[in-house]
């Protein structure tokens, strides 16, 4: 079947291209890309003036829940929420239950994910058996089986000698260690961010630095091992700082950031809204504009959604036992689009961060509406 998309603005930070221009899809594949395409005979033409078409947008840090905590979220209707967001590609973390820790876990989930048959689906495999930061998987294993990165998701490694290991052995396997930044000493009891609305609160703070130690620690040891390194949802301006200066350095690090982490503030908690309860959480305004800023200046590579689904008991309770978590992939697009019309980011610019970004991190070959690549 052959499809021509005419007069749309067709963005593709790959390709560098921000024009009006038509495209041609034939086979499920990216056919021509040029100002104008004669229609082949047997063509379906789709005039879509007014709108902008641009690579599926890719979400590279999701939780599909399933398997384990399915009254949350199954892999189907994670893949709905993705594809009704605009995203064609999503990434999965691993904390199911059990946690995608083995090849047969994997496994399960890309089964699920081709009978849903909505989006891509990419397994993220995690670091340490159950996640619990003592045992490394066999990430050989999981690569063969189908993930894409590794990573301990919301359960930091708190050991630096795992830490070291776990990059030296993905790096040799092409997979990227995707890292979820806390000193669990550091943060403690903590159930918001630690500063004046904490304090009038009356709840027990995580302060920054909290985020900001371990994401200095594994910039170290990526330097250090020679390794790359991906430091997930940057929430405050001392991460910013800190990752900024080591991409000057030359140390392989990228980092992605969230909607709630450039449209919230801790003065959201005010009400005890156990919906603003995220990890790591909501921070000051002044964290605010130090996001925006390493979004504008290219330190923050991606906006990843971290699209954590709950049940209403697990949010309909006091704040002290609510879970850390909030929905993003129908909502993140739209939030994302508010750079734009406040000049902190251009469509190009957007685009790269939501597709092309996350692709080349995760290596997977999707991002581009280049000849020869998949319609998505």
């Amino acid at each position: 079947m052959k499809q021509l998309l005419k007069g749309a603005r067709l963005i593709d930070p790959s390709q560098k291209i921000d024009d009006y221009m038509d495209l041609l899809i034939e086979n499920g594949k990216i056919s021509a890309c040029e100002k104008h395409i004669p229609t082949p005979q047997g063509t379906a033409v789709r005039d879509l003036s007014g709108l902008i078409v641009v690579p599926g947008l890719i979400d590279m840090h999701t939780h599909l829940r399933e398997p384990g905590h399915e009254y949350k979220e199954i892999i189907a209707t994670g893949c709905a929420a993705a594809v009704a967001g605009g995203f064609t590609s999503i990434a999965c973390m691993p904390n199911t239950a059990p946690v995608n820790d083995n090849r047969g876990i994997t496994e399960f989930i890309l089964r699920k994910a081709a009978e849903a048959n909505l989006a891509n689906v990419y397994p993220i495999g995690a670091i340490s058996m159950a996640s619990e930061g003592k045992q490394m998987t066999e990430f050989w294993d999981l690569r063969e089986a189908g993930v894409v990165a590794l990573s301990d998701d919301g359960r930091p490694v708190m050991d630096a000698a795992l830490m070291r290991r776990a990059m030296e052995y993905a790096h040799s396997l092409n997979l990227p260690v995707i890292d979820h930044c806390e000193d669990k000493n550091l943060s403690g009891a903590g159930l918001m961010h630690e500063g004046f609305y904490s304090t009038i609160l009356g709840m027990p703070g995580i302060p920054a630095i909290a985020e900001e130690v371990m994401v200095e620690r594994d910039i170290l040891i990526a330097e250090y091992t020679r390794t790359r390194i991906h430091i997930a949802h940057v929430s405050t301006e001392g991460s910013v700082r800190l990752i900024r200066n080591a991409k000057k350095r030359g140390i392989q690090v990228t980092a992605e950031t969230a909607p709630h982490y450039f449209t919230l503030t801790d003065e959201s908690l005010q009400g005890y809204d156990t919906n603003f309860k995220v990890s790591p959480p909501l921070r000051s305004a002044a964290d605010v504009t130090a996001v925006k800023q390493g979004l504008t200046d290219g330190t923050l590579d991606v906006i990843a959604c971290d699209h954590a689904p709950h049940g209403r008991t697990d949010k309909e309770v006091e704040f002290e036992y609510a879970s850390n978590g909030i929905s993003g992939l129908e909502t993140s697009l739209g939030l994302s689009l508010r750079l734009i019309s406040e000049g902190i980011l251009t469509w190009p610019q957007l685009v790269a961060k939501m597709s092309l970004h996350p692709a080349r991190i995760l290596n997977v070959p999707k991002g581009t509406l280049a000849p020869g690549a998949d319609a998505d």
